[in-house]
Order: structure tokens, then sequence, then C-alpha cells
């Protein structure tokens, strides 16, 4: 098995993003780890719209966020997604959100390979395992 991917983004907080009190509102991490796993995909040679063509999709199952610091508006973020792990047809993808280092957030998106059509449960191509780092087969 190769290892799997990582890819870092960096996205400044506009004040969109933000409460009355200039700090992240806590829902917006989930569309950081979004921002950061659609660039993942990209980096790793295979991206959604090309997952989308084949008929398949990857729907967020879970989400789990974990808050250390607050951000808050202008902050220049680092936001980090990984394959961590591919077990039949779920896929978990671990994040963290950073400024300057520290980390402030760090998470996960558990996702289901399903037909897009049928919006069943499906066994991923043998293309997106190698391309997202877990080789020929996920793990069990």
């Amino acid at each position: 098995m190769t290892e799997p991917k990582s890819v870092s983004i960096t996205y400044r907080v506009p004040y969109a993003d933000t409460d009355q009190m200039h700090v992240v509102y806590y829902a917006n991490y989930l569309t950081f780890f979004e921002r950061a796993r659609n660039e993942l995909m990209r980096a790793c040679g295979y991206t959604y719209r090309e997952l989308e063509a084949e008929g398949f999709a990857l729907p967020v199952v879970e989400a789990h966020v974990s808050y250390h610091m607050p951000a808050t508006y202008d902050d220049l973020l680092e936001i980090t997604a990984r394959c961590s792990d591919f077990k039949g047809v779920r896929l978990t993808i671990c994040c963290d959100v950073r400024r300057d280092g520290k980390l402030l957030a760090e998470g996960y998106t558990i996702h289901a390979h399903v037909n897009i059509r049928t919006l069943r449960p499906a066994r991923p191509s043998q293309d997106m395992l190698a391309a997202l780092g877990f080789g020929a087969t996920p793990p069990q």
C-alpha cells in the first residue's frame, strides 16, 4: 500500500465567516474541511467531477470537529486534509486548521462511496484507491 496523501491550503478568513465577535462561526470549520478535501482530491489526480462522471459520490455520513482556539476575521489559516482510512466503502478524511502553526481545530469526515443513481454503497474503483494512496484494495 502506498502512503495516503495529504494537502494543505491557505485561506484568509472573510468577515462573512465570522459572528458578531469576529470569531469564525463554528459550523464554518466543516466548510474549511470541504475546501481542503476538494483540493486533496484534485492533488491526488482524481477530482469529484471525475468521480461523479463515473456515476459515484462521496456523501458525508459522519463529521466531528474539536475546537482548541478561535480563528478570527482576517486570519490566514492553513487547512490540511489527509486520507486516513478506507475500509469497505467508507473513506475517512482527517483535517486540521492552524494559524501560525498553532492548532485551532481538528476533526474528520467519514464518507460513503455510493452509486449516484441508487445512493446505495458501491465498492470504489482501483483507480480511485490508488489515487488516494490506498493501493489496489482498501485495508480491511
